[in-house]
């Protein structure tokens, strides 16, 4: 747990990922398109990948991957970011976290 704690706060915009799952690829466009580079942890290449799945689990996450944290905090997964993304809220959360596009 104490590993997944400090991974999720290492960077402003943390997603955890699988390299074969198409849900964490559709939250890693949408973050690169409003200007957000997000630090994404691919948990299936780490030897410690079942331990971090019932630590995001046990954080929250009501499906391992993708979890998405921003500044530290849990946003939730796929459906939680779309949503706040429809309604408007995602981008001011992400707002200190994007990237300078002058």
């Amino acid at each position: 747990m104490d590993k997944v704690v400090r991974m999720s706060s290492e960077k402003g915009v943390v997603i955890f990922s699988k390299s074969s799952c198409c849900m964490s690829y559709a939250v890693l466009v949408l973050f690169q398109d409003l200007g957000v580079h997000p630090t994404v942890h691919d948990i299936d290449k780490d030897p410690d990948c079942r331990e971090i799945e019932k630590a995001l689990m046990r954080i929250g996450c009501s499906t391992p991957v993708p979890a998405i944290f921003v500044d530290g905090k849990l946003v939730g997964s796929t459906n939680e970011v779309m949503s706040m993304h429809l309604s408007g809220s995602l981008v001011p959360l992400v707002k200190p976290f994007q990237a300078n596009l002058c």
